[in-house]
């Protein structure tokens, strides 16, 4: 081989920095949740995993990448949580695994040290019982999704807290919490069986679905849109891929690729907000949509239709746009009606009425609105809205206008509050 060929060789073989921080980005959850398992100690799987990193980073530029780098760092963490729960200190209960004891942790860092670790085929996929764990009824509700994020998907406390607006001490203060109680309860690492599955998947779906759902959030003013998108979609992927038999998991993950499909083309090149309506379908991610479809499908053939089919079902008709059909507003009423009458929340009543304004006109969709009578309407701004928008079209200017100025005082996000304010300022004119 001449010097050019060797020298192209040494630049294309990563480095081992490189392919641990693939390894990490593809296989962390998935060695954590196996560590966590087999101790109940998130923390402690956590802190086991970041020393196996550490130690690949000062061993492997010397001594060489492994042939088997998971199984190297699942060997090195596991011979770090048995130093640790070896000690008085740290005793428990808890048989850990002892598939390996090639070596110590505190044994020298060599690629070659550990020849019985596990092969990447043979490492157990426990993620789905993570997710189970996350959304355990003994974990307080409120951090289920944010547990999840960390654990399941990797994302640190600060980015966890950027998308929830909260400040990062807190919701640090939180997740420590919940592992806490993970340990403290004893909350076993495993999935529901049939039986007690339908009890316990929604939590998840909730969580999943409601990480998706944070698609704006002002942070010094600045919008940070689907901060939280991209990565409740790699969770429903995950659902699907772990539970394909399971209706609603393909269902929402439908739903979400049906919804992600349309991201691109809800701000206009002024960064202004564009509805639904108004979008161009030649900007939607027609791959998301093939997806979305495919999933729906597959989740109709069980023959038992949940909320999250429904959900999709209403993107689905909504996305016909894309295949240059035309959205069918009474097929679109009949899908609301069957959502409400299976879960009548406030924000779907509110969504009923409207497409009642788009099959019926807009006086039958505020008649809609008016019959809700919910105590929550006066400080639910998408009633307001929907409100605004309705008598405008009926050229009740001042009622519009009062609607409209109802709407705004309950918009904190600034790109929707322009878009409001411009869609005042067009009724006036």
């Amino acid at each position: 081989m001449d010097e050019h060929a060797e020298r192209h060789d040494a630049e294309e073989a990563p480095s081992g920095a490189d392919r641990l921080v693939a390894v990490v980005e593809r296989d962390h959850a998935r060695l954590l949740a196996v560590l966590a398992a087999e101790t109940r100690d998130i923390t402690a799987a956590e802190d086991a995993l970041a020393d196996a990193y550490e130690r690949a980073v000062r061993g492997w530029p010397a001594s060489g990448i492994p042939s088997n780098p998971q199984g190297w760092l699942l060997t090195v963490a596991r011979n770090r949580l048995k130093d640790r729960y070896r000690s008085a200190a740290f005793r428990t209960s808890v048989p850990l695994n002892d598939e390996t004891d090639a070596a110590p942790a505190t044994a020298p860092v060599a690629a070659t040290a550990i020849d019985d670790a596990p092969e990447p085929d043979e490492i157990p996929d426990k993620r789905l019982a993570l997710l189970f764990v996350c959304a355990h009824p003994a974990i307080d509700p409120s951090v289920r999704t944010p547990l999840m994020l960390q654990t399941v998907l990797g994302l640190d406390a600060r980015r966890i807290a950027v998308a929830f607006a909260v400040p990062e001490p807190t919701m640090t203060g939180r997740l420590v919490r919940a592992k806490r109680k993970i340990r403290a309860a004893g909350i076993p690492f495993a999935v529901p069986d049939r039986r007690a599955m339908p009890a316990r998947l929604p939590p998840v779906l909730e969580a999943v679905y409601g990480a998706y759902a944070i698609e704006w959030r002002p942070i010094a003013g600045v919008i940070e849109r689907g901060s939280l998108s991209a990565e409740s979609l790699a969770l429903a992927d995950l659902l699907a891929e772990l539970l394909p038999q399971e209706p609603e998991v393909l269902g929402l993950d439908a739903l979400l690729h049906l919804s992600a499909a349309r991201q691109g083309a809800a701000l206009d090149a002024l960064g202004q907000f564009v509805p639904l309506d108004e979008q161009d379908p030649e900007r939607w991610d027609a791959a998301l949509i093939a997806r979305g479809e495919d999933l729906l499908l597959r989740a109709s053939r069980f023959g038992v239709v949940g909320r999250f089919q429904l959900e999709a079902a209403i993107q689905s008709a909504h996305d016909a746009r894309a295949h240059g059909i035309d959205v069918d507003p009474v097929a679109l009423r009949r899908l609301h009606e069957v959502l409400v009458g299976m879960r009548p929340t406030l924000g779907a009543r509110v969504a009923l009425a409207a497409t009642i304004a788009d099959a019926d006109g807009a006086s039958a969709g505020l008649a809609a609105l008016d019959a809700i009578g919910d105590v929550g309407m006066e400080r639910f701004q998408p009633a307001w809205a929907t409100r605004a928008h309705l008598l405008s079209a009926l050229g009740r200017r001042d009622e519009a206008d009062a609607s409209y100025d109802r709407a705004i005082s309950l918009t904190t996000d600034p790109v929707l509050r322009a878009h409001l304010e411009r869609r005042r300022s067009r009724s006036e004119s």
